[in-house]
């Protein structure tokens, strides 16, 4: 992975090239309570204003051509966060897959939803479970939205689902490849990511999709998730199209 960091005064938003745009972007969603503290509000302010900002960037996404977005939302380990938060959050996306259900097949966006779903209310599966339908008659950009997600319960999924294949006959553990296990992960079909974006200033993975971002390219910026705009994201591609991602291989002309 190459990291990059973007330096308050850089003007890189007008140097993206729409023609060779990554594939797929994953963002984590960072900064909403430390936005809403250093303004004197209450985190869950930061939560709905950052729930306006994703609007914002998915929709952005899908204009400019983007096929592939996926968003960390709400991590295995939110849970520990204060139950007024955790509710503000439950209750954002409630009103988020309401509008979505309502939009979706106009704006021809599909969204799918990784992680274990189990602690959600019956309401909010329902919703899921109704995106879903409306996601396999689409055709337009893949929004994947992790909630209750984390990088390595999704490798013990996986190797749970492999394992009990494997119990069952239908696949012998020697056959195991990369190939194979990527299609037990929660993002199953779906490319790995060209570009992971963290905005917040924090310098981590913190337990993201770590088996898919084995070669993305990771852009950090200070900037907090409210307050990231189309702008902030053109800066994050510009510097990604300067990337030479060669895979452990040589660059073309080196020795």
């Amino acid at each position: 992975m190459k990291l990059a960091f973007w330096k308050k005064g850089e003007d890189t938003a007008g140097q993206v090239d729409f023609s060779r745009l990554p594939r797929h972007i994953a963002i984590i969603l960072d900064g909403n309570g430390r936005w809403a503290k250093r303004r004197g509000l209450p985190r869950t302010a930061g939560h709905k204003v950052g729930a306006e900002t994703f609007r914002t960037i998915a929709t952005c996404c899908r204009d400019i051509g983007i096929e592939y977005l996926t968003v960390y939302a709400f991590s295995t380990e939110n849970w520990k966060r204060p139950e007024d938060e955790v509710d503000t959050i439950m209750v954002l996306l409630k009103k988020y897959l309401l509008e979505a259900i309502d939009t979706m097949e106009r704006d021809n966006v599909r969204l799918r939803f990784m992680g274990d779903l189990t602690p959600l209310t019956a309401e909010l599966k329902g919703l899921v479970a109704e995106c879903n339908a409306i996601s396999e008659r689409l055709t337009g950009c893949l929004c994947s939205i992790c909630i209750n997600y984390g990088g390595r319960p999704e490798l013990v999924h996986a190797a749970a689902g492999f394992a009990k294949d494997c119990q069952s006959g239908s696949v012998n553990p020697e056959d195991l490849t990369e190939e194979m296990l990527s299609g037990y992960l929660y993002s199953a079909g779906i490319p790995d990511p060209d570009l992971l974006i963290r905005p917040g200033g924090e310098l981590r993975q913190s337990n993201f999709l770590l088996w898919q971002c084995a070669y993305s390219e990771f852009y950090f910026t200070d900037v907090l998730w409210p307050d990231f705009s189309r702008e902030e994201l053109y800066r994050a591609i510009a510097a990604y199209q300067h990337r030479s991602r060669r895979y452990g291989g040589l660059q073309e002309g080196s020795t």
